[in-house]
């Protein structure tokens, strides 16, 4: 993690597409399962890469994708050798090279205290507390979003900020909201449960309603935004994958004074129509130099929920690798 991320540059020799193809996989696969196992963004065109993260994490990047596409002129690649390549690149001692320097950072809400689990997490924290507006890009279950509600939450109580806003850009993966029964609070709500129940844990179903009901916690979709210039606030773009390159400069641009912003959102699990770019993507390009904003890259190693969880997601890469593909 680094609160301004680096990037690097490399160019694969030679050109040769149906090699280049190898290497990203269907659908850029092969890519996809590197970012999520790195905690980094790749991005390409043609044989011309960009890797964006932590130093340590992009280094890495640039071992396994040289490696990985002199093994295409031999063979076609498949999603176990990738596996396999990031293994040997050494990719799980990168989880210690994280800095812990930092001192431990405890929010206090009213159900008790909610501290960092690892070293990502603690500088997650610790980056939310000291900058404007964060980033925090990775896969479910590193505890992004939960962390980034505790600390609006404590930002709320301790009178930092006089709202919160919690708010997803309204797609998901193959649904369509005029497709569900309801009126628009409705259709909107079952989007937003996620926030909901982090809110009903940290402060209790009735003080939660409550202040909903005097707008000091506002959830919504993410196009209520539009327009609106918010001070004095806390608020969280959760999702973000999933806003378009128009949304998230409108949702950056709404931030005002004494505010705070923070941006979640997994590079590897695009919900958005074929050919329709990521604005998540997109922002960790062009903002990655601008002072003031963090940056914290979470990879598939930084995952907290129930061991179980962790064992399925392992029969699942188990059964990836045996066949060749990748799920998302």
């Amino acid at each position: 993690m680094s609160t301004q991320p680096e990037s690097l540059d490399l160019e694969l020799a030679p050109a040769d597409n149906v090699r280049l193809n190898s290497l990203c996989g269907p659908f850029d696969q092969h890519l996809r399962l590197i970012e999520r196992r790195l905690g980094i963004e790749i991005g390409n065109r043609g044989v011309s890469f960009r890797l964006i993260g932590d130093a340590a994490a992009i280094g890495a990047g640039e071992q396994v994708l040289r490696a990985l596409y002199a093994a295409t002129e031999h063979e076609a690649l498949t999603a176990e050798q990738v596996h396999l390549q990031l293994q040997e690149a050494g990719v799980d001692a990168l989880q210690g090279q994280v800095s812990a320097d930092l001192p431990e950072v405890v929010i206090k809400t009213r159900r008790g205290l909610i501290k960092a689990r690892g070293a990502m997490q603690q500088s997650y924290l610790h980056a939310m507390l000291t900058h404007d507006i964060n980033f925090g890009v990775g896969p479910a279950g590193t505890g992004k979003t939960y962390l980034a509600v505790a600390c609006a939450v404590e930002a709320l109580e301790s009178e930092r900020v006089r709202r919160v806003l919690l708010v997803r850009p309204a797609v998901e993966a193959g649904e369509r909201l005029g497709f569900l029964p309801g009126d628009l609070a409705q259709k909107i709500d079952p989007y937003l449960r996620p926030l909901y129940d982090a809110l009903f844990e940290m402060l209790g179903f009735e003080k939660v309603n409550k202040l909903i009901e005097r707008n000091v916690i506002e959830v919504a979709p993410l196009a209520y935004m539009r327009g609106r210039t918010l001070n004095e606030a806390f608020v969280i773009l959760d999702e973000a994958q999933n806003t378009t390159p128009e949304q998230m400069k409108m949702f950056l641009t709404r931030v005002g004074f004494g505010s705070c912003a923070v941006i979640t959102g997994d590079v590897t699990q695009v919900d958005l129509p074929r050919g329709q770019p990521s604005g998540l993507r997109q922002a960790l390009e062009i903002l990655r130099g601008v002072d003031g904003i963090s940056f914290s890259f979470f990879s598939a190693r930084d995952v907290v929920r129930h061991a179980l969880v962790q064992r399925i997601v392992n029969a699942y890469d188990a059964h990836d690798r045996q066949h060749g593909t990748e799920h998302h």
